[in-house]
């Protein structure tokens, strides 16, 4: 009996021994004493960060911090911007600039071959250079108002030694150009259906053949289109508007030879509305823009079109020789002063050494050149885009090579 009360005793002593050893060390301190700080526990290994979230992460933890109110009291909260998002460079729609230029060589010889001349390999620009380059942009027909305009801004950047070099003076022509003409270009602006087109101009400019042009450009656009023939008094102006039409697959409207324009130009946009046609192009007869009388025709076919449809024309755009320098700056001065002109169309700019006539058409004014033509084909009536115009103008040949 007496060993079974031992054994008792001695199973009960190894459970509290077994016990006290199972404690952990904070439990075994003395009364009083301050447990150690635990250790953290290891936490798995991050796996490393996209980049992207690297990112947004150090912009965390450099942002600056606001007080947020909330219950119980304020908080700390970092304030984070969005992640800008890369921006793309915006394309600009770009034509063939080596053909422009094929078709500008004249004016590159003969305009901005002796600007070149002038500021070729001069390491300082002197102020009497500036009246050499009025000569050639005056004999290049820029005009009086625009040459001194651009002159005297080239004169004032000389002044605060901003051109120091040949370099600097033909970035800031280049740039003087792109100014003027920046609001240039675009083609025809449609207006719904139909689209109504005036074409305007004095004899011999190519108003017909330039209709048959964008007629050809309409087509290729799949757009429906009328032709009006408007010219009643030319002799073989009605049958050059069929031969267009007859290859475009356009409808034509004419009336008797010597008749009323007006009546045409209101049968053809009666007609291009019940057809359900996209534009309508209307001839008119070449007129003397010196001759009030005919002047006023022309605004009495644009009244009488506008009864036939509201708001038409939708763009009325004056078709001009740059042939003939001075003088058509004169004769768009006269057009627009009769009509609301909304673009101008420059022709036969591959047969003249002046292309400055562009910069002067702008520049006075205020009326876009929308398109330019560099020859015979209907191809080469070229739908005006002022970058392309300049580079390929003022382009050098290292530059022209660089990027060829």
């Amino acid at each position: 009996m007496t060993i079974v009360y031992i054994l008792i005793a001695l199973a009960v002593l190894v459970g509290v021994l077994f016990v006290a050893l199972r404690k952990k060390p904070e439990e075994q301190l003395p009364p009083g004493a301050a447990p150690k700080a635990a250790l953290p526990e290891a936490k798995p290994k991050a796996e490393a960060k996209p980049k992207a979230e690297a990112k947004v992460a150090e912009r965390v933890s450099e942002a600056p911090t606001r007080r947020e109110a909330g219950p119980p009291g304020e908080r700390e909260v970092k304030v984070v911007s969005p992640a800008p998002k890369p921006v793309a460079a915006k394309a600009r729609p770009r034509g063939d600039v080596g053909a422009l230029r094929k078709g500008l060589a004249a004016s590159r010889v003969g305009f901005i071959g002796k600007l070149r001349a002038l500021i070729a390999g001069k390491k300082e620009i002197d102020p009497s250079i500036l009246e050499q380059m009025e000569e050639v942009m005056l004999a290049s027909d820029v005009g009086v108002k625009t040459t001194q305009a651009i002159l005297g801004r080239l004169r004032d950047r000389l002044d605060r030694h901003e051109l120091g070099d040949e370099d600097a003076v033909w970035a800031a022509l280049r740039a003087e150009a792109l100014e003027i003409l920046g609001e240039s270009g675009g083609g025809l602006q449609s207006a719904g259906k139909p689209t109504v087109v005036l074409m305007v101009g004095v004899n011999g400019v190519g108003k017909t053949t330039t209709i048959g042009k964008l007629a050809t450009r309409a087509k290729d656009a799949n757009l429906k289109t009328v032709l009006a023939a408007g010219d009643t008094f030319r002799a073989g102006a009605t049958s050059q508007l069929e031969v267009w039409a007859k290859r475009v697959g356009a409808e034509v409207v004419k009336g008797k030879e010597g008749g009323d324009p007006g009546a045409v130009a209101f049968e053809a946009t009666t007609k291009a509305k019940e057809m359900g046609a996209d534009v309508l192009f209307v001839d008119t007869a070449g007129r003397l823009h010196t001759k009030a009388p005919l002047m006023d025709e022309i605004k009495k076919v644009r009244k009488t079109i506008g009864k036939a449809l509201e708001g038409a024309p939708h763009e009325t755009l004056l078709v001009l020789d740059a042939t003939t320098g001075q003088n058509a700056l004169t004769q768009a001065a006269m057009f627009k002063e009769a009509v609301d002109l909304t673009g101008i169309i420059l022709t036969k700019l591959d047969g003249t050494a002046k292309g400055g006539i562009v910069l002067g058409i702008c520049d006075e004014l205020k009326v876009p050149v929308r398109y330019i033509g560099l020859g015979e084909r209907a191809e080469d009536l070229r739908e005006f885009v002022a970058e392309d115009f300049v580079e390929a103008l003022f382009g050098r040949e290292a530059e022209e090579a660089a990027a060829e």
